[in-house]
């Protein structure tokens, strides 16, 4: 008898748990929807994982602060070319980044040019 009634208040106690936490968890996506947390959150994480620095690209195309776009394509078209033909996907996705994260920085001259 004494089983039975233990067994009875842990089925209900853990049905009752698992409904207050379904309604926290909720509660907590409304919350973070309406002050637009779960957005930010999501931009930080793309920011700070994918973005290559102005300087890591400059590294990658070989190219200064100093140089014209016009260089900087040039160097863009030597190193993705080379890496086309030996077959190194890695290091011409690399190139490209490289060349994206630089036309943020001219975006006067990445217009007339591409």
């Amino acid at each position: 008898m004494a089983a039975r009634l233990l067994a009875n208040l842990i089925v209900m106690g853990s049905g009752i748990m698992a409904r207050a936490f379904v309604q926290a968890y909720r509660q907590a996506l409304a919350n973070a929807s309406k002050n637009g947390v779960a957005q930010e959150a999501a931009n930080n994480i793309r920011r700070g994982s994918k973005m290559m620095t102005e300087a890591e690209a400059r590294q990658i195309l070989g190219v200064t602060e100093h140089s014209s776009w016009e260089e900087i394509l040039k160097r863009y078209n030597n190193l993705f070319e080379q890496n086309a033909k030996n077959g190194s996907f890695y290091l011409q996705s690399k190139v490209h980044r490289a060349k994206e994260c630089l036309e943020t920085f001219h975006p006067t001259q990445v217009q007339g040019t591409n």
